[in-house]
Parts: C-alpha cells; sequence; structure tokens
C-alpha cells in the first residue's frame, strides 16, 4: 500500500492546470433549512469588476463525465444515481441538509479547522505561511482540495497527503455548487440534474482515490451550497457532505483581524471553515492569532475522521 501509494503520489507531477469558479461567502439557514439570506461577502478569487464576474459566472457549465474510478462511489453507477434521484425536486437550498455535517457531535472543547482550496477561477494560490503555522504547532486539519487546484499544485499535493496532521477531503471536480436544478450561489452556477451531481463529487473522488490509495470520507461542495436532493446523493455514494458551523474568512475575503475574531468566537464542536488557496489575503496570519489563544483558553484541534465515525 505505502508503494503504490509512493508511485501513485509521483505520477502527479505530470497532471496539468484546470479553470473555474469561486469560493464560499456568508449566509445563515432558518429553522426549515431555507436560506435567510444576509448580506453576502463577495467570493474570493473573482475578476475586477462585477459585469465579468457575472458574464463568467452566467455560462452554464457543459457535463464532464469523471474518469471511473476502480468502483463506483458506495457502490452507484451514474446511471443508478439518475433512476433513483432523477426524478425528484428539492425542497431546501444552503448549507444543511439530510445528512450534511455541520458541527461535530461532542461536547467537548474541540475544533475542527477546515481549510478549502477551490482552484481554478477561485483561485489556485497555495497558502504556504498557514500550513507552515499549522506544522509548526502541529494542529491538525482537514484540507478540502478541488481537482484542479490539485493538478495546479502537485508537489504541495503530494507533501500534504504524506502528513498525518492533515486529512485530505473532495471539493469537488469543477467546484459547484450542488443542486438538481442549475441553482446558483454566488454568481456560481450548480449542477443541473443528478447525472451532474454525480459527476462533480465522482470525478474527484476518483482522483482522490487513485492518489491516496483509499477513498476521501467527505465533500464539500463549491460554495458549500446544496439541495436536499443532491445531499441525499452524496450520501447514497458513500461520502460524507460537510458544510460548516462557522464561517471563519467568508471566502478568503476576511482581514486577518476579522478572522481572528470569527475563529475565536467558534464554541466547542464547532466546523470552522476557512480557504487556503489566497495567500494574499487575511487568513493565515488570523489563524496564528486566533490558535494560541483558543490553546491557551483550554481548547483542542481535531480532524473530522476524529470525531466523525
Amino acid at each position: 500500500m505505502i508503494a503504490s501509494r509512493r508511485a501513485a503520489l509521483a505520477a502527479l507531477a505530470a497532471l496539468a492546470a484546470g479553470t473555474l469558479a469561486g469560493c464560499d461567502g456568508s449566509a445563515t439557514l432558518d429553522g426549515g433549512g431555507k436560506v435567510a439570506p444576509t448580506t453576502p461577502r463577495p467570493a474570493a478569487g473573482g475578476p475586477a469588476t462585477a459585469g465579468s464576474r457575472a458574464a463568467a459566472a452566467s455560462r452554464t457549465p457543459g457535463p464532464v463525465r469523471p474518469s471511473a474510478p476502480h468502483a463506483p462511489p458506495g457502490g452507484l453507477t451514474r446511471a443508478q444515481v439518475v433512476a433513483r434521484y432523477g426524478h425528484l425536486r428539492p425542497h431546501t437550498w444552503g448549507f444543511g441538509g439530510p445528512g450534511v455535517v455541520r458541527d461535530l457531535p461532542t461536547s467537548r472543547r474541540v475544533i475542527a479547522l477546515t481549510f478549502d482550496a477551490c482552484g481554478g477561477y477561485g483561485g489556485s494560490g497555495y497558502d504556504q505561511a498557514l500550513i507552515s503555522f499549522l506544522r509548526r504547532r502541529e494542529v491538525p486539519a482537514t484540507l478540502f482540495l478541488n481537482s484542479r487546484w490539485i493538478d495546479a499544485n502537485p508537489a504541495a499535493f503530494g507533501r500534504l497527503a504524506a502528513e498525518p496532521l492533515f486529512e485530505i477531503a473532495n471539493h469537488g471536480t469543477r467546484h459547484l455548487p450542488l443542486s438538481v436544478t442549475g441553482r446558483s450561489a454566488y454568481d456560481i452556477a450548480g449542477t443541473r440534474n443528478a447525472a451532474e451531481v454525480y459527476d462533480e463529487v465522482a470525478g474527484n473522488q476518483a482522483k482522490l482515490t487513485r492518489l491516496l490509495g483509499v477513498p476521501p470520507r467527505f465533500f464539500r461542495a463549491g460554495t458549500a451550497y446544496s439541495d436536499d436532493v443532491a445531499a441525499r446523493i452524496v450520501t447514497a455514494m458513500g461520502v460524507r457532505l460537510v458544510t460548516f458551523s462557522v464561517n471563519g474568512d467568508a471566502g478568503a475575503t476576511f482581514t486577518s483581524g476579522e478572522v481572528r475574531s470569527a475563529v475565536t468566537g467558534a464554541p466547542g464542536g464547532s466546523v470552522v471553515i476557512c480557504h487556503m488557496n489566497h495567500p494574499e489575503r487575511g487568513t493565515a496570519e488570523g489563524i496564528a492569532a486566533a490558535v494560541p489563544y483558543l490553546l491557551a483558553s483550554g481548547y483542542g484541534f481535531v480532524r473530522l475522521s476524529d470525531e466523525l465515525r
């Protein structure tokens, strides 16, 4: 297993870079699981003007069939997902839904730091300062990596995947919101049907399974938005759909002070979302200020798999 994993990681050097999408902003869900709109932060990595951003986001994503994994995720094929879920209509849209993980099932004073790397249109940078800080302080974290970010950062991916401190999770193939009707979030058009939901999950799941030697256990959609039918599809594919309970950097748009304030305010059991693909933003400095404060206050940090069995 170790030899095959090393060989797979070495093959990353041959991968090419890709393009598309953005990161998440801020919103809340009401008691019925529907979105209660707030004033969203702009998605990180967008173009210089709102007009050019809207034009880019208005392009309807064409179907992309994933390279098939050795076995379909959860044992389900694309055709089976379409047959089982293709006729269903969604009732909710947001960060919740059936089977969605928003916080940790514990009363302990532990926090799960999670970092998205969106790739493509959302930015394929690598926040080395953030990762170096986590290494120095031995702070575990779950890293949600998009397929295009992996293609653009093969060497960094190889190092991260080899470190037990970090857990690698699936952040989608094209960084799309998960919808069975094409619904958008933060100007990013979502998947249009059950087949495209499958593709968005399965494409990067196959890649990560091939590179890691084992399938990732967790998936977060681009923007973290999904409808309830898409959430059911992800669960049926044998993957845990994860959103968040604390928005730590608002799509990498917070200043370092805002990141520090958001993260230090996280209660025990929180799943904190931040980003590791925008080193020019305030995330690294804010996390570097928040972590010592939380440690001194008696909090600890965990990977998602440490608490979610």
